[in-house]
């Protein structure tokens, strides 16, 4: 059993030889079995002036992109995060230079890949204390917290409620608005377990049920979840809605929202439309977030690192719920 493990350590690294002599290279692509995603040899991406191509050396998981890979083809290219070296610099100029250590985001998702075409206005150089891993949790997740929080207007003296807690953007939300200075975050879970990890990252209070009313609500789970949300938004109050993993219908008394909560809003987020509205785009709000990492303020609260070869494994591990922390795959 020894000798088959090690042979088979090393199948990786052979394969790897091969496509980097015929201008190829290996990347996770969506399959059509059980899996649902596996290490296939591909083209070199061909970067467009404004993209830069980097030498990926760790990725994260989001389950958005995982519960997609069912409705997408055989052999599609997949992922969004990243963190790498860059290979070969912008042909516009733009972006960090050859050499540099990044993060970035691709969309459409090519990013699990050795090599990946990253728009460098999606792309941030990386304080050497950052690591890679550390690095491929910040896109998605990262920037959705923090462009929820930018959207709601300043957290100062606020009350910021966070659903879907525990997940990725969550906790990035529950550090996020401690930092901002909000004067109190509270974490809505279905599970108290996880009540001392989400106080550790912030939260002031961690709850299954809904009382009071809040400023500001990050809500990422939809369904009833969110209509909860917006009968306890506080006039003048924002809900921004973010992601909808419940299977159930949003409904609410629309008497809770105009007559209760006047001047409340309720909106919606997609992270890949709302970077084209915001100054400097990607590469902004991705430096803020490593800087914070840098300095030990922000947690990227990584629940599991493994070789990417254990892809598929880690895939249904973030579907069925049994990890709820950020999963970073290292790559080759």
């Amino acid at each position: 059993m020894a000798g088959i493990l090690r042979m088979s350590s090393l199948l990786p690294l052979t394969l790897r030889a091969v496509t980097a002599q015929n201008g190829r290279m290996l990347a996770l692509t969506a399959t059509a079995d059980s899996a649902r995603i596996a290490l296939t040899e591909v083209p070199h991406p061909t970067p467009l002036p404004n993209q830069a191509r980097v030498a990926v050396r760790a990725v994260s998981l989001n389950r958005g992109e995982c519960a997609g890979l069912a409705n997408l083809p055989a052999g599609s290219l997949i992922g969004w995060d990243l963190a790498g070296v860059v290979e070969q610099a912008a042909a516009d100029g733009s972006g960090p230079p050859v050499g540099a250590r990044v993060v970035g985001l691709t969309n459409p998702g090519a990013g699990w890949a050795e090599r990946a075409a990253v728009p460098t206005d999606a792309l941030a150089a990386l304080p050497d204390s950052v690591s890679f891993a550390q690095a491929a949790t910040l896109p998605v997740a990262g920037m959705t917290a923090l462009l929820a929080l930018q959207i709601a207007g300043t957290p100062i003296g606020k009350r910021v409620l966070v659903t879907g807690a525990t997940g990725g953007v969550g906790r990035f939300a529950i550090q996020l608005a401690r930092l901002g200075g909000a004067a109190r975050v509270s974490a809505l879970v279905r599970d108290p377990a996880a009540t001392e990890e989400l106080t550790r990252l912030g939260a002031h209070d961690v709850v299954t049920e809904l009382d009071g009313e809040f400023d500001v609500i990050v809500e990422g789970v939809g369904g009833q979840v969110l209509g909860q949300a917006i009968r306890h938004v506080a006039a003048e109050g924002s809900v921004i809605s973010f992601a909808s993993t419940a299977p159930d219908d949003t409904s609410f008394p629309t008497r809770a929202l105009f007559g209760r909560a006047p001047g409340a809003k309720v909106q919606g987020l997609l992270v890949f439309p709302e970077l084209r509205r915001v100054a400097g785009g990607g590469t902004a709000l991705l430096t803020t977030l490593a800087r914070l990492v840098a300095d030990g303020a922000l947690d990227c609260s990584i629940e599991r690192e493994a070789a990417w070869e254990d892809a598929g494994a880690q895939v249904h591990a973030l579907l069925d719920r049994t990890v709820t922390g950020k999963v970073v795959l290292t790559v080759g």
